[in-house]
């Protein structure tokens, strides 16, 4: 049996509570400023993953830096935290190994945390891609909004993640806009798509005209904080949040009842899958990163996958069937870590009718 290790962190300080119960009832900044001093920990045993095929088990292990952490400070520190982590998973016996949320943003996309490990790292960005965009195009049909007619925009674009959801939009939408602060790098993804798909998609930095206009929302950024407001939004829009920390503010789900918001890459383990931690998500339910990195060791792939700024299609389209080779499957609609059902999609459609249906 292939063994795995899939490595999370404290996105905000409330999060350290999951582990360390104590932590709920220390002043905060107390606490993110003790973390950071913590050795990597094995925060639980997964067990019961289960295929047709094969099966496997392995660790979550936690990087012990939060989010902001991650992004304020120095990238080397943080890469040693990140490499730590890793080696923890080495000694543990996996042999391959998935970087979650933010440990696989920081510096170049898990090349460096690859070249320093024995054993093999992913991302598990090609997965997410997958499972992001079919789990958009499938809102998109139960919201009746017709991708072909639709303003549909990728905030974060020039992301790994980003660029290839646009690249697989690009191919069945319409209108598609690329949103990203980097205009040079923003031309180079609108001509390849261009040239791929002969779909002329417009470019713009500025993000909030962006989300304002747009039918269809596809959000991956590394933004520390949400992006996206209750005003920002048009009624009727559909809005696919992929990024971890989340883009999309928990006020859109207080204060827009005529909008409709899914978590990205969202997926049902093979099993009966049992994470021994709750980390946000009913049982057996995981991350597609998560799931890719399980698809890894079920395959008996345990060499390094998806690593750096830029997937390839091909590589998205290969783990996607993987996935389904071993039953992994879509987990239905999440929003806000809750289901969402076909009454509640209705009664948005209804709403968002009172100003005008999107994609019209």
């Amino acid at each position: 049996m292939n063994r795995f290790a899939f490595m999370i962190h404290p996105l905000e300080v409330a999060d350290v509570a999951r582990k360390f119960p104590v932590a709920r009832w220390l002043p905060e900044a107390l606490v993110e400023r003790a973390i950071r001093f913590l050795p990597p920990v094995k925060t639980s045993y997964i067990t019961g993953v289960k295929s047709s095929y094969a099966e496997t088990e392995g660790w979550f292990i936690s990087c012990p830096l939060t989010t902001r952490h991650m992004l304020t400070l120095p990238e080397d520190y943080v890469l040693k935290k990140i490499i730590d982590t890793g080696r923890l998973a080495e000694k543990l016996g996996a042999q391959v190994l998935g970087l979650g949320a933010m440990t696989s943003v920081v510096g170049d996309g898990g090349i460096t945390v690859a070249r320093h490990l024995d054993i093999g790292v992913t991302t598990g960005n090609s997965l997410t891609v997958a499972t992001a965009v079919d789990g958009t195009k499938a809102a998109a049909r139960m919201m009746e909004i017709d991708l072909t007619r639709a303003q549909v925009a990728v905030i974060g674009a020039t992301g790994s993640i980003g660029a290839i959801c646009a690249q697989l939009l690009a191919r069945e939408v319409g209108h598609l806009t690329l949103v990203a602060r980097n205009q040079e790098r923003l031309r180079d993804l609108a001509a390849r798509i261009q040239r791929d798909t002969g779909l002329a998609a417009s470019i713009t930095a500025d993000l909030k005209a962006a989300i304002h206009q747009a039918d269809v929302i596809i959000t991956v950024t590394s933004a520390m904080e949400a992006i996206i407001e209750p005003e920002d939004l048009k009624a009727g829009a559909l809005v696919c949040d992929v990024a971890r920390p989340r883009d999309v503010s928990r006020r859109v789900a207080e204060l827009r009842d005529d909008v409709l918001v899914i978590e990205g890459g969202v997926m049902e383990a093979p099993g009966p899958a049992d994470f021994h931690f709750n980390f946000g998500y009913p049982p057996g339910l995981c991350l597609a990163c998560m799931a890719e990195t399980m698809v890894l060791a079920l395959e008996g792939r345990l060499d390094d996958y998806s690593l750096g700024r830029e997937l390839r299609l091909e590589q998205v389209e290969e783990i996607s069937a993987l996935a389904a080779k071993h039953g992994f499957k879509l987990a239905g609609l999440r929003s806000f870590e809750r289901p969402v059902t076909g009454e509640q999609i209705e009664a948005v459609k209804t709403r968002a009718r009172r100003d005008g249906s999107p994609g019209a």
